[in-house]
C-alpha cells in the first residue's frame, strides 16, 4: 500500500500552528506542487491563505467534530484531492487518540510539531494538565513562541521533560527569532554504572528512558523495585515486573512493566513486591509481541512497598 506522510501541528488555540504551517506552504523549495491537503481541525484568528502559495494544489478541508474523524472520511478526501502528503492542524481540546485511531492504513507520521503560546500555556498546564500531556507525549519538537527575551525558561523546560525527554525544544521570542533549548538534564541514575540502581521515586524516569532510549540498555545491569504480575501466557520461564505510573491525574494510571525470565516463575506471589537484579537484553518476547527489554533475573528479593505505590515523575 502506497504511504502518505503526515506532518501534525498540535497545540492549543492561537499557538501558532496556522501561521506556522502557511509559511511553511509559502516557500516554493517546500511547496513545489506536490498535491497536498490540509486538515484543519479548529477555527482560530488566522485562516490559510492560499493566493500567497505558489503552488495552488493545497487542498483544505475543516473537520469541526472529532466523531467526524474516521478512516473512511479522510481516505475519502486524499483521493479526491489526489494528495502525496498530508498537513493536519490538530484541535488543541482534542485527545490525540482520537486522530490517532482514525488515521488510515498507510498514513504515516512523519513529524509531530507542538505550539505553545508561552503566555497561556503554564496556565493550560495548570487547569487542564491531561491535554497538555497529551500533546507533549507524542511530539518530536515542542515551539513556545511570544516568548519575552528576559523570561526564564527553565519552568517551560520543565513542563515537556517532566514528560518526554526526546523531544527538542525551541523558543521564539517576540522577535520571531529562535533559540534552541540547551539546558541539559542528567538522568538521577548511573547509566554506566556496573549496577543501575534506580531508587524508588526514579521508576518513572528510568521506564520512560528505557523506553525511548532502548538500545543503551544493552547487556546492562539494573537493580530496581517493583511487583510481580503473573502473566497469564506465561509457561512458567518469565513473569512481568513493575509498577503503576502515572503521568498527570489519575485517571492516566497504568501499570508500566517489563518482561523479566526467570526459570520458575509460578513459585513467586503474584502481586507481591521485590527489589530484582537482571541484566538487560534486547529481543522479542510473547509479553510484548514486538521487540523490547528483556530482563534475565539474577537475583530476587522479597521487599517492602515503597513510600508511594504509584511512580509519578516528579
Amino acid at each position: 500500500m502506497k504511504q502518505i506522510p503526515v506532518y501534525l501541528f498540535t497545540g492549543f488555540l492561537d499557538a501558532g500552528k496556522t501561521r506556522f504551517i502557511q509559511e511553511t506552504l509559502e516557500d516554493p523549495s517546500y511547496n513545489d506542487g506536490t498535491p497536498t491537503l490540509v486538515l484543519i481541525c479548529e477555527e482560530g484568528e488566522e485562516e490559510l491563505d492560499v493566493s500567497k502559495m505558489p503552488s495552488d494544489r493545497i487542498f483544505i478541508q475543516s473537520i469541526e467534530d472529532p466523531e467526524d474523524l474516521k478512516p473512511k472520511l479522510l481516505e475519502r478526501l486524499a483521493k479526491s484531492s489526489r494528495a502525496q502528503r498530508v498537513f493536519i492542524e490538530y484541535n488543541g481540546m482534542w485527545l490525540g487518540k482520537d486522530l490517532f485511531d482514525a488515521l488510515p492504513e498507510g498514513w504515516v507520521i512523519v513529524q509531530e510539531f507542538c505550539f505553545m503560546d508561552s503566555n497561556t500555556i503554564l496556565t493550560y498546564n495548570a487547569n487542564m494538565r491531561n491535554l497538555v500531556v497529551d500533546k507533549l507525549q507524542s511530539a518530536e519538537m515542542v515551539i513556545f513562541n511570544r516568548m519575552p527575551t528576559t523570561t526564564d525558561v527553565m519552568p517551560y523546560h520543565k513542563l515537556v521533560r517532566g514528560i518526554s525527554r526526546r523531544a527538542d525544544i525551541v523558543y521564539e521570542d517576540e522577535n520571531g527569532r529562535v533559540i534552541p533549548d540547551v539546558i541539559e538534564d542528567p538522568l538521577p541514575f548511573d547509566v554506566n554504572a556496573p549496577i543501575i540502581d534506580i531508587e524508588d521515586i526514579d521508576y518513572a524516569i528510568w521506564y520512560r528512558d528505557l523506553s525511548e532510549e532502548l538500545p543503551n540498555y544493552e547487556d546492562k545491569t539494573v537493580r530496581l523495585k517493583g511487583r510481580i504480575i503473573i502473566d497469564q501466557r506465561s509457561d512458567g520461564s518469565f513473569f512481568v515486573f513493575g509498577r503503576q505510573v502515572m503521568t498527570c491525574c489519575v485517571e492516566d494510571i497504568q501499570f508500566a512493566g517489563v518482561a523479566c525470565l526467570y526459570p520458575d516463575s509460578f513459585s513467586l506471589k503474584n502481586g507481591s513486591w521485590a527489589t530484582v537484579t537482571a541484566k538487560i537484553h534486547i529481543d522479542t518476547h510473547e509479553a510484548y509481541g514486538r521487540e523490547g527489554p528483556v530482563l534475565n533475573v539474577l537475583e530476587i528479593e522479597p521487599a517492602l512497598p515503597p513510600l508511594e505505590e504509584v511512580a509519578t515523575f516528579y
